[in-house]
C-alpha cells in the first residue's frame, strides 16, 4: 500500500514524503526491516514515538503516530491502537474478497493451544497465517491480520475478552468465516461477574458470524452449546458426549501424558495420537479438528495433521527432562482453576517418582478468589501431588487448602517468593522427580521453571 492508501484506510493525515510499504507492520522497532510500516504505540512504562528513530535507521519506510517527526515519514493519526484496527480491517477486506478464509478461536482457556494446533492442520492444505503465543487483543489481532497477504489461505485469530464488546470490536476488524468456542470458566471472572457474563461476552464471536459461516461449539459445555440460538451460521458441536457432530472415541493416554483417540465424525473414522501433553489437549484438538473440517478439509487429513502437530507457544506444557533426570514441566503462561486442574490431571498421568506442584495464585478471580486457591490445594492433594509449594503471599490459600486435605506440613509448604522456591527445589529435587510450574502470568513463573532447568544444566 502507498502511504496515501495506507493515510485514506486508517483516517490520518498523509505523510509529507511518498513512499509505499513493501514489507510487514510492526509495533517493534527492534523487528523493523527495509519497507516496514512501523506503529508507534503509546505505552505504560516507553512511548513508541522515541523509537522513530530507530525505526528509520532499520529501513522504515513510514510511522504511524500521533504527530509529525523529521526522522520517519508519519501518517498522523489521534489514535495509533485504533489506526491500526483501521488498517487491519481494511487489508482483510481485501483479502477475504480474494478467497481468504478466517477461522476465530475464544474460551476462557486452552485459545492459544487450539490455535496452534489449528494453524498447523491447516498448513497442510495450504498457506497459514497463525503465529505463536497469544496475539490475542486491540494490538495482536490486528497484527496478525497484517502478517497475511494475497498468498494466505488460511487466517486463524485468536480473541481474548476482559469485558462486553471486546470481541465484537474485535471480530469488526476481521469478520471470521469460521468461529470456535471453546468453554466458558472462570478466567476474569472478577472482570465479567459471573460465568453467565463470561458467556454473554464469548458468544460475540459466533453473533459475528456470517449465515454463510460456521460456528463450531463445544459440545460438552453447556454454555457453550447454548449460544448455538445466537447465530445466523451452522452450527458444528464437537466433544466426548455421543451426540457431538465432531467426537472423541477410545480416548487413551500413553506414559508420557500424551493422549490417542479415534477421530469420530459423521461415517468416517481416523486415528489420531497427539503429541501435546495432557488428557485437557483432546477437547482442543476436536474444537480444531472441527475448524479444519468446516473450512474444507478432509477427516482423514485432519487426523493426520493432528497427529504431526507440535507445541508451538512457550510456557505452555513445555516439558523438559534436565540432564540429572528431574522433569520440568513449564505451564506458567497463565492460569485459572480450569487450567490449573487440567495441568494437575496432566501431572498425575507422567510416570515420577514424585510429583511436585510449585502453583502461584490465580489473578482476576473476583470474591471467590480465597475460595477458588484453597480447593486448587484440595485438588492437588487428591491429583496425587506429593509436594505442593505454594508462591507468594496470593498463594496462602493453596497451601491451606493441600493441609486442609490431609498433605502433612512437609507436603504442602509455602514460600513467600521465587528466590526461597527455587532454594528450597534444589535441596529437594532427586533424579525421579517431576515438577510442574503453574501460576497466571503476572506472577512470573516462568523465570522459576527456567531457573530450574538452569539448576540442572550440566549435571
Amino acid at each position: 500500500m502507498s502511504l496515501a492508501e495506507v493515510a485514506e484506510a486508517v483516517g490520518g493525515e498523509p505523510a509529507a514524503a511518498d513512499g509505499t510499504v513493501t514489507g510487514r507492520v510492526t509495533a517493534d522497532s527492534r523487528t523493523v526491516a527495509p519497507g516496514d510500516l512501523f506503529v508507534a504505540l503509546p505505552g505504560e512504562r516507553v512511548d513508541g514515538h522515541d523509537f522513530l528513530p530507530a525505526a528509520a535507521a532499520a529501513g522504515a519506510v513510514a510511522a504511524l503516530a500521533t504527530r509529525p517527526d523529521g526522522a520517519l515519514p508519519c501518517v498522523v493519526v489521534d489514535d495509533p491502537v485504533a489506526a491500526l484496527g483501521r488498517l487491519a480491517a481494511a487489508v482483510h477486506a481485501r483479502l477475504a474478497a480474494g478467497g481468504l478464509t478466517t477461522l476465530g478461536i475464544t474460551g476462557s482457556s486452552g485459545k492459544t493451544s487450539t490455535k496452534d494446533l489449528l494453524g498447523q492442520v491447516l498448513a497442510s492444505a495450504g498457506a497459514t497465517v497463525s503465529p505463536p503465543g497469544s496475539y490475542n487483543n486491540e494490538i495482536g489481532l490486528p497484527l496478525t491480520v497484517l502478517d497475511a497477504d494475497a498468498g494466505t489461505r488460511f487466517l486463524v485469530l485468536e480473541m481474548g475478552s476482559r469485558g462486553r464488546g471486546h470481541i465484537a470490536r474485535l471480530c469488526r476488524v476481521a469478520r471470521p468465516d469460521v468461529g470456535v468456542v471453546l468453554n466458558v470458566g472462570s478466567a476474569h471472572l472478577g472482570e465479567f461477574g459471573s460465568a453467565d457474563g463470561i458467556a454473554v461476552a464469548k458468544g460475540e464471536l459466533v453473533e459475528a458470524l456470517p449465515e454463510s459461516g460456521t460456528a463450531v461449539l463445544n459440545a460438552d459445555d453447556p454454555r457453550v452449546v447454548g449460544m448455538a440460538p445466537r447465530t445466523r451460521a451452522r452450527v458444528l458441536t464437537t466433544g466426548r458426549a455421543g451426540g457431538a457432530d465432531v467426537r472423541a472415541e477410545d480416548v487413551a493416554l500413553d506414559d508420557t501424558g500424551r493422549a490417542a483417540f479415534t477421530l469420530v465424525t459423521g461415517g468416517s473414522r481416523a486415528p489420531v495420537r497427539l503429541r501435546v501433553v495432557g488428557e485437557h489437549q483432546v477437547a482442543n484438538a476436536l474444537s480444531a479438528a472441527g475448524a479444519a473440517l468446516a473450512a474444507g478439509m478432509a477427516p482423514d487429513a485432519v487426523a493426520a495433521a493432528l497427529s504431526a502437530a507440535e507445541p508451538r507457544s512457550r510456557w505452555r506444557m513445555e516439558v523438559t527432562r534436565r540432564e540429572d533426570g528431574v522433569t520440568v514441566v513449564n505451564d506458567a503462561y497463565n492460569a485459572n482453576p480450569e487450567s490449573m486442574r487440567a495441568a494437575l490431571a496432566a501431572l498425575a498421568g507422567l510416570p515420577a517418582r514424585r510429583r511436585v506442584a510449585v502453583l502461584g495464585a490465580m489473578a482476576e478471580l473476583g470474591p471467590g478468589a480465597a475460595g477458588e486457591h484453597e480447593r486448587l490445594g484440595r485438588d492437588a492433594v487428591a491429583a496425587g501431588v506429593d509436594l505442593v509449594v505454594a508462591v507468594g503471599a496470593d498463594a496462602v490459600g493453596i497451601a491451606a487448602g493441600a493441609a486442609a486435605a490431609g498433605a502433612t506440613p512437609a507436603r504442602a509448604v509455602r514460600v513467600p517468593d521465587r528466590a526461597a522456591a527455587r532454594e528450597l527445589l534444589t535441596e529437594v529435587l532427586v533424579p525421579g522427580d517431576v515438577v510442574l510450574v503453574k501460576a497466571s502470568r503476572s506472577y512470573g513463573l516462568e523465570l522459576l521453571a527456567a531457573d530450574l532447568l538452569a539448576a540442572g544444566a550440566g549435571a
